[in-house]
């Protein structure tokens, strides 16, 4: 159990730091909670730990990636500015290894995939840009900062890496099936780990374009910690948004691998929400103010906000700039927005509920598939919206029927739901793991359910990792501050490692809680 002792380890100066801390009426410590949910991220980490890693029972892993491609040109940031690339004379460009190093592993799995990372990276950018203060306060705001910078280093090295500019940008490293044939923890892993890119002539508009808005929302997020950098990230953006508008075509088709695990539906979505975070990292240049005036599809009245449906976002991040023109698609945008707000206040009502129902127990539920990334990104629009109304000075959010929406009501319903998931829940269990005295013991997660490479160096082979998977034992390593999928419709939870559709965590799910619990601290 050596790597539960790693856990007390990295996480006890978070109970040190948070032990004075004031609770809320049901008891939560919401700055533990955000200390744990920045600690999962480094848990997520691939490639090569830095001196600071505090989440320890994790090692070095796919140090290799990029090796099966090479340099196409010479692409380099400016000498002061951190972004890794390799680095070659021209003349012996095409014999040096691609570096694909660093990154998150996006789920329990070991397989890089960009377009649920540059979603979380997004995410997690707008969670330091709308609370970085409160962040700071609770002394998170450098945690939440790497968290950002790592997954944004890694989606500027895919980019640069594939030789800048408008043409190209590496999209996954690993693949899924050879991936889920094996249970290895990341550090052992010898899957074939092949770099997939998308081009002109094999585009990806829908994966180039969450990139941008990727690199977009960090340099916002990162600029007054290191403007240059910030610089740097938001060239890559406004090179990744041309490429996406001037090369249509959904990335699942050119990167088939991609398909069983993040198909995307379209790219019209990930336009918009790069084009409105370009809008705000630009300080309103034209070419985004004119492209988001001039776009014919803006999402309509949306039935959730996910990694593949961006249109509730962009929706949110345009009302919240308050400075575009009061009609027109803007103007739609904002009703279409107050619809969706609504339908969730109001779930399984007129309307749809937005696609949400709400359970016995109070949770909203979309779906039984990792049901907890809608609730957090919901709960990060309501929040982020009740500070709008605030704010603006409006008493009120207007909806059907009559009924009037305060502020007050909205912070309300996304405190709900981050306190079910903490544990106001009739399973009375936390669904974050290693918060509280109840919390998920087998987390579909291959590197905490196997042994520590620190303690275990033996290494663990493709199929010998299944003897951990069907165990039914207690995870070695707790994985914390993760969000597994969570309960079904009726409020049950079967906790199973091999139960993945509840038992999984996903970096697109804590990206957004991350926000959520900053804005309820005292």
């Amino acid at each position: 159990m050596a790597g539960r002792a790693m856990l007390a380890a990295a996480i006890g100066f978070v109970v040190i730091a948070t032990s004075c801390m004031v609770r809320d009426a049901h008891g939560h410590d919401y700055r533990a909670a955000l200390a744990m949910s920045l600690l999962y991220f480094e848990g997520q980490r691939s490639g090569r730990l830095p001196p600071g890693q505090r989440v320890q029972w994790r090692g070095d892993s796919a140090l290799g990636d990029g090796g099966d491609h090479r340099v196409r040109e010479l692409a380099l940031p400016p000498s002061n500015v951190s972004v890794s690339v390799s680095v070659c004379v021209l003349t012996q460009c095409n014999a040096m290894q691609v570096d694909l190093t660093g990154g998150y592993y996006d789920s329990g799995d070991n397989v890089k995939f960009g377009f649920p990372m540059a979603f979380t990276v997004a995410t997690l950018s707008w969670s330091v840009v709308e609370y970085g203060d409160r962040l700071d306060a609770a002394g998170e705001l450098g945690h939440a900062l790497d968290a950002v910078r790592w997954g944004a280093d890694y989606l500027a090295r895919a980019h640069a890496s594939a030789g800048g500019g408008a043409e190209a940008l590496y999209v996954q490293v690993g693949d899924g099936d050879s991936d889920h044939s094996c249970w290895q923890r990341p550090e052992d892993m010898d899957t074939p780990r092949t770099a997939y890119m998308v081009t002109a002539s094999s585009p990806g508009s829908d994966v180039a374009a969450e990139t941008a808005a990727a690199l977009a929302a960090a340099a916002v997020a990162l600029t007054r910690a290191d403007a240059n950098y910030a610089s740097t990230l938001l060239v890559h953006a406004k090179q990744l948004f041309e490429f996406a508008k001037n090369h249509r075509g959904l990335y699942h088709n050119s990167v088939p691998s991609a398909a069983k695990f993040y198909a995307s539906s379209g790219d019209e979505d990930e336009l918009l929400w790069s084009a409105a975070w370009l809008y705000i990292a630009t300080g309103g240049e034209e070419e985004y103010s004119a492209y988001i005036a001039g776009a014919t599809n803006v999402g309509g009245v949306r039935s959730m906000f996910s990694w593949d449906d961006k249109f509730v976002g962009a929706q949110a991040l345009l009302v919240l700039q308050g400075k575009l023109p009061a009609g027109g698609s803007h103007a739609e945008m904002k009703t279409n927005l107050e619809q969706f707000i609504c339908n969730l206040v109001h779930p399984g009502g007129n309307g749809g509920g937005g696609g949400a129902r709400l359970s016995p127990g109070g949770m909203l539920w979309w779906g039984s598939w990792n049901n907890m990334q809608y609730v957090t990104l919901a709960s990060l629009v309501l929040a982020v919206h009740a500070d709008h109304l605030t704010a603006a000075r409006s008493a009120s959010l207007q909806c059907g029927g009559g009924a009037s929406v305060s502020p007050a009501q909205l912070n309300a319903l996304a405190r709900s739901q981050v306190d079910y998931i903490l544990g106001m829940n009739p399973e009375t269990m936390s669904y974050m793991v290693g918060y509280g005295s109840r919390y998920p013991a087998e987390v579909h997660h291959r590197a905490a359910s196997l042994p520590s490479i620190k303690s275990s160096p033996a290494k663990v082979t493709c199929k010998g990792g299944f003897d951990y998977l069907n165990k039914g034992s207690p995870d070695p390593n707790v994985i914390a501050g993760a969000i597994v999928g969570g309960p079904d419709a009726n409020d049950r939870y079967n906790d199973s490692r091999q139960n993945f559709q509840q038992a999984e965590p996903s970096t697109v799910t804590v990206a957004p809680i991350v926000g959520v619990l900053a804005r309820l601290l005292p």
